[in-house]
C-alpha cells in the first residue's frame, strides 16, 4: 500500500487505529479472561490476522482442557502456524492434535495437515533432501490411512512432485560426477563415481526420462576410465564397456547417441585386441624365461 496516495487525514486516521487496535491488543493480553481472549482469538482467526491468533491460542490453548474449546483452539492454532509459513512448527502441532483428539472430526484433516505442511517445507532439488524423504514417507502414511479420504488425490499430485526432486537431485549429481572427471580436474575417481551412481538412479527410477542420456554418460565414463586405467584393470574395465553397450543397443536401437556409442564400440574392441595382443606377449616372455632358467639348471 503506498500512503502517498492517501490524503493526509486518512493516514492519520489509519495510524490512530493501528496504534488503538494494538492497545486493546495489550490491553487483552494482559487483562483479558480466559473466555475473553479465546473469543477474540477466533475473531482474528477468522479475519484472517494469524499472528494475533495464534499469540493468544499460544497462550490459552494449555490452560482449556476438557471442553471443545481445547480442541479447537489446538486445531486454530495448528494453522496460525501453517498460515503464516511457520511449516516445521504447523505439522508438529498438526501431529500433537491427531495424537491427541484421533476421534475428533478435525482428526483426518490435521493428519493431512501435518504430512502437507512437511511438504510445504520441502527444499528445492538442489538442496539437501532430507525433510522431502520424510514428507514422502508421511505422505504416503496418510494415504495408507486414509486411502479413501478427499485429501488422497492432493497427496498423490505431492508425493509425484517430492519424487521428482528426489529423481532431478540423483541426475544432477551424476552429471556432475561426468563433469569433474577429467584428470585434468582432479577428477579420476569420479569416471567410476559416475558410473555406480548412474546404476543407483537406474534402480531408483527406473521410468525416468534420463535414463537414455544417463546410460550414455555410463557408457562414455566407463570407456574413458578403462583408457586411463593401469593395463592389469583394463581388460575388465572394458569388458564392462562393451556389455554397457549391449545393454544401450538393446534398449535404444534409434537413440540420438547411436552414432557416438558405436564410436565408442568399435574403439574398445581395438583396444580389447591390443590388451589380448600385450597379454600374448607377456605370457610368451613368461615361457621364454621360464625355459631358459630350466635350461641354465640342467647345465
Amino acid at each position: 500500500m503506498n500512503l502517498k496516495n492517501f490524503p493526509k487525514y486518512l493516514v492519520v486516521l489509519l495510524a490512530v487505529l493501528s496504534i488503538s487496535c494494538s492497545k486493546k491488543f495489550s490491553r487483552l493480553q494482559k487483562n483479558g479472561t480466559l473466555d475473553e481472549k479465546y473469543k477474540a482469538a477466533i475473531e482474528y482467526y477468522n479475519k484472517a490476522d494469524y499472528y494475533k491468533a495464534g499469540i493468544l491460542l499460544e497462550e490459552i490453548s494449555p490452560l482449556l482442557k476438557g471442553d471443545s474449546t481445547a480442541e479447537k483452539a489446538q486445531f486454530y492454532n495448528a494453522y496460525c502456524n501453517y498460515y503464516q509459513g511457520q511449516y516445521q512448527m504447523s505439522s508438529y502441532l498438526f501431529k500433537t492434535f491427531y495424537a491427541t483428539y484421533n476421534n475428533s472430526p478435525f482428526a483426518e484433516e490435521a493428519y493431512y495437515m501435518n504430512a502437507y505442511s512437511m511438504f510445504k517445507d520441502s527444499p528445492q532439488y538442489n538442496l539437501d533432501q532430507t525433510s522431502t524423504l520424510t514428507a514422502i514417507d508421511a505422505l504416503q502414511t496418510f494415504i495408507n490411512t486414509y486411502p479413501t479420504s478427499k485429501y488422497a488425490e492432493s497427496c498423490n499430485k505431492d508425493l509425484k512432485d517430492l519424487r521428482f526432486r528426489l529423481e532431478q537431485k540423483a541426475y544432477e549429481k551424476a552429471k556432475l560426477y561426468y563433469k569433474t572427471r577429467q584428470p585434468s580436474y582432479g577428477g579420476l575417481p569420479n569416471y567410476k563415481a559416475a558410473v555406480v551412481t548412474i546404476d543407483n538412479f537406474r534402480r531408483d527410477f527406473p521410468d525416468s526420462k534420463y535414463n537414455e542420456e544417463l546410460a550414455y554418460i555410463q557408457l562414455v565414463s566407463q570407456h574413458e576410465y578403462a583408457d586411463l586405467s593401469v593395463f592389469r584393470k583394463q581388460k575388465e574395465r572394458y569388458d564392462l564397456v562393451v556389455k554397457l553397450y549391449e545393454g544401450f543397443i538393446d534398449k535404444y536401437p534409434k537413440s540420438q547417441y547411436s552414432k557416438e556409442v558405436v564410436r565408442i564400440f568399435d574403439q574398445t574392441q581395438k583396444s580389447l585386441d591390443n590388451v589380448a595382443k600385450i597379454e600374448k606377449e607377456i605370457e610368451e616372455f613368461k615361457v621364454k624365461a621360464q625355459n631358459e632358467k630350466n635350461t641354465e639348471k640342467s647345465q
